[in-house]
């Protein structure tokens, strides 16, 4: 181990700089999103963006001292690298639950909803805890022994990783096919891109799922293979394909799909089948007995309507359903909704 050298290659400042401008302009990105729509499931994909954005500062430190490398820079690129999709990994994960509670189509899922998340980010701590451990060994290595153990342990965690990317990635074709086949109802009333964000998780996922291989093969092949003595390999097959990921849930974020879940209660579709967008007005009626659905009614024209139910001497209330409260005799029973067309 005494001729053992942390890199077999001269690290390129001006590549990494690149990385680290990349990742760090996304990790901005993805925390302003983060706070303004408050999707703090999403916490681990930022933390992922700085641990790719850190690691690749490793890597510059590395690049100035060439040939006299240190430990800590080496470690700092080498874990932080190495753990950053599994971060990003533990918040895709959690989209698609989210997004068949959304489409109401739990009965598709191939996995009980309530578990899917639990199982696949469970998976994604084992992965974690295994490839950092894997790490920890590598960094205290000091002999050769210890050097394949650290290996082994890493190639472990990332084979947890790729099964579990596998299985999630067959689980989203699985449920894409069965909504396609038999949409549900409110599949057709949403308004968010719900399948352009399918697509987005096989992009993403299969990208993470590359690079988990790619990485497994580096490891597997041994300190000497041309995967390590090649800077490209790495920066190719791991740094760009994680911007790709980290740029394309700036675009595709799930706070679309949030905006467009708490709009559901806010869409409606007509008789003739098309989508009505508008606040909601509630009719009570009294007396037991129910009257016939009133028209929509022009919200500039609410007062007015309002005034002509109070001044005709019946019981009929109009109030807005959303955040007015209307507070009801004993003789309100029946109860309708009706859009209200802007």
């Amino acid at each position: 181990m005494s001729d053992f050298e942390f890199f077999k290659y001269d690290p390129s400042l001006a590549a990494n700089a690149v990385f680290v401008a990349l990742f760090g302009i996304t990790a901005v990105g993805h925390t302003f999103l983060l706070v303004r729509n408050r999707t703090w499931y999403f916490i681990p994909f930022v933390l992922g963006c700085l641990f790719e954005a850190i690691g690749y500062i490793g890597r510059i430190i590395a690049a100035g001292q060439t040939p006299n490398w240190t430990l800590a820079p080496y470690l700092v690129q080498s874990l932080l690298i190495l753990l950053g999709p599994a971060l990003y990994a533990a918040s895709i994960y959690m989209i698609l639950g989210r997004l068949i509670r959304m489409l109401e189509a739990e009965a598709y899922s191939v996995i009980r909803v309530n578990w899917l998340t639990k199982l696949f980010v469970l998976g994604d701590v084992l992965s974690f805890l295994a490839q950092g451990a894997g790490g920890g060994i590598l960094a205290k290595a000091s002999s050769a022994k210890d050097q394949d153990l650290g290996n082994n342990v890493v190639l472990g965690g990332l084979g947890i990783q790729v099964f579990f990317f596998g299985l999630f990635i067959i689980t989203t074709i699985l449920f894409h096919v069965r909504i396609a086949a038999n949409p549900t109802p409110k599949s057709h009333s949403v308004t968010v891109p719900w399948r352009q964000f399918l697509w987005a998780l096989y992009v993403t996922s299969s990208l993470i799922l590359i690079r988990s291989l790619f990485r497994m093969v580096e490891y597997a092949l041994g300190w000497d293979s041309v995967l390590m003595r090649r800077e490209v390999y790495l920066l190719v097959l791991d740094g760009m394909l994680m911007v790709i990921v980290s740029t394309a849930f700036l675009w595709y974020h799930p706070s679309r799909i949030l905006v467009g879940y708490k709009q559901v209660g806010m869409r409606s579709v007509d008789l003739e089948g098309t989508t009505v967008e508008g606040e909601y007005t509630m009719t009570s009626y009294g007396g037991g007995q129910q009257s016939p659905s009133p028209s929509p009614i022009p919200s500039a024209n609410l007062k007015a309507h309002d005034s002509r139910q109070s001044s005709s001497g019946g019981r009929n209330s109009l109030m807005l359903g959303q955040g007015k409260h209307h507070r009801q005799t004993p003789s309100d029973d029946v109860s309708s909704y009706t859009p209200l067309r802007r």
